[in-house]
């Protein structure tokens, strides 16, 4: 489920689910760049990742002073998928930062963020496009979906209690149709085949495949 324009204050906004998972992703236009971007006249797409204490079984500690090592990972995820969804960063010294707040965590929660991340970027490149009068700077959808192999059988976005105990775990991240950013896979308990290997990629794709399709869907493209 893909909610997008969940947040009326925000330029790009998307609330998704999927299975228990619940994020709320925001995209916000600031003006200004990291320092390392100054005068260069291009802009910045970052992200920022956090979960409430209770979207969890059991009640998180809020980051108060600093994100986490956890945090940190996610959040330069979500961050370098995002930026691959532009197809310029030439739009000026603005920063557009995705916020990925998890209401409800049952795995999968970083690749929740990618997806609905997207399509409210894609929103707010609009909005900053019809505020500047340049060309929207959003190039292709970028989705993310999880897979592993669970008592030996391939599974795709696998909810907590099959993500705890799965025998390989595997992240995939890419940009439509079928061009892959990112591949994080683990033998959580072991090792793995090629063949394995291939056979969660396929399932994977058949993954994205309905992902991408559910973000056209909301965008109304």
């Amino acid at each position: 489920m893909l909610e997008r324009g969940a947040n009326p204050y925000a330029e790009g906004s998307c609330l998704i689910r999927m299975g228990g998972t619940l994020v709320h992703c925001t995209a916000s236009v600031e003006t200004g760049v990291p320092p390392f971007k100054k005068g260069s006249g291009t802009g910045w797409v970052t992200a920022e990742y956090a979960m409430l204490p209770r979207a969890t079984t059991e009640r998180t500690p809020r980051e108060r002073h600093g994100a986490g090592g956890r945090t940190q990972e996610i959040q330069r995820l979500i961050g370098r998928s995002l930026r691959a969804a532009m197809g310029t960063m030439a739009f000026g010294e603005y920063t557009i930062r995705i916020d990925c707040d998890v209401l409800q965590a049952d795995g999968g929660t970083r690749t929740a963020g990618i997806t609905g991340g997207a399509v409210a970027l894609a929103d707010a490149c609009a909005w900053l496009a019809a505020r500047t009068g340049i060309e929207s700077p959003f190039g292709t959808l970028v989705a993310a979906v999880s897979v592993g192999l669970v008592e030996g059988e391939e599974r795709l976005d696998l909810m907590y209690l099959e993500d705890r105990d799965a025998e390989v775990d595997l992240n995939l991240v890419a940009r439509e149709p079928a061009d892959f950013v990112e591949v994080q896979g683990t033998g959580e308990q072991g090792t793995f085949s090629r063949a394995q290997l291939d056979r969660l990629i396929d399932l994977g794709q058949q993954g994205l495949e309905r992902l991408f399709q559910a973000q056209r869907a909301s965008l109304g493209w």
